[in-house]
């Protein structure tokens, strides 16, 4: 294989779970390109040519075992890139019903020796290592009911926001990197800044004004999905065979910048996402 194969998709099959639009479709539109087998899933209409949509909502653990048990042959890499920003669904959907989709995966023995789950995180989950013992209790919920029942238990305390949903996915990926590694298998999750997507445009004055002044102070744009997608498609690819347990920070250098002090303006909202500084 020579070092331009080891980037290419050719021969394997992809899932994109959250793939009808923005960086999940992104993804499944480079992977493709790349030579991939693609399949999304979503619960939203797929409005572009891939090589199978199988309609699945993550809301739903049934909905998710039956779209499970339509595939067929093995499954190379995973996108897990669905999320919502907040409501009653948000655990389910951002976290949970992945889970268990990659735990289904698994059970069925459709992950082969190689093959690689990329997630969609966010800057909004750095600083899960400073909640690290709340985390691992929802982490240590065995299935679908009691992690869903964990969260409903802890609604009113505040605390299951979407930055603790985006905490759990860079933990699970640090935590679940070991063990999966001994079946050949490697997990990363990309934390992207703030992204031209429809949600980020939903949500657009919390989410887009985001480090608006790192980027008026350094010139780059706003990122846009196919950015994302781009190293979502790298971490899953055979060039980052040796990569697995991280979570990557795709947003220009604003998070590192601000924690470190060198961009000055920054510091002190990231000490507070990070956990450095408690929050009031």
């Amino acid at each position: 294989m020579s070092a331009v194969d080891k980037f290419r998709y050719d021969g394997r099959s992809a899932l994109v779970v959250g793939g009808a639009t923005g960086m999940g479709a992104a993804a499944a539109h480079i992977a493709k390109a790349l030579g991939a087998e693609v399949t999304v899933m979503d619960n939203a209409p797929v409005d572009y040519a891939t090589d199978r949509v199988v309609a699945m909502d993550l809301r739903h653990p049934d909905s998710i075992d039956a779209a499970v048990d339509s595939l067929t042959g093995p499954v190379h890499a995973v996108f897990a890139a669905a999320g919502i920003a907040d409501g009653p669904d948000m655990m389910r959907a951002n976290f949970i019903g992945h889970r268990h989709l990659i735990e289904r995966l698994l059970a069925a023995g459709r992950l082969p020796r190689g093959s690689a789950i990329c997630f969609i995180s966010s800057v909004a989950g750095m600083g899960w290592e400073n909640n690290l013992p709340l985390v691992r209790e929802f982490l240590d919920t065995p299935d679908y009911a009691s992690a869903h029942a964990w969260v409903r238990a802890r609604e009113d305390s505040g605390a299951m926001h979407y930055g603790f949903s985006k905490q759990a996915i860079n933990a699970y990926v640090a935590t679940r990197a070991y063990p999966l590694l001994e079946r050949g298998i490697r997990i990363n999750a990309i934390c992207p800044g703030p992204t031209d997507t429809p949600l980020a445009r939903a949500n657009a004055e919390s989410w887009l004004a985001f480090a608006q002044d790192y980027r008026d102070d350094t010139g780059v744009p706003l990122h846009v999905p196919e950015q994302m997608g781009n190293a979502m498609v790298f971490l899953n690819s055979e060039a980052a065979s040796g990569v697995s347990g991280i979570t990557l920070i795709v947003d220009s250098g604003h998070a590192m910048s601000s924690l470190t002090g060198a961009y000055a303006p920054g510091k002190p909202l990231m000490d507070i996402i990070t956990g450095r500084v408690p929050l009031g």
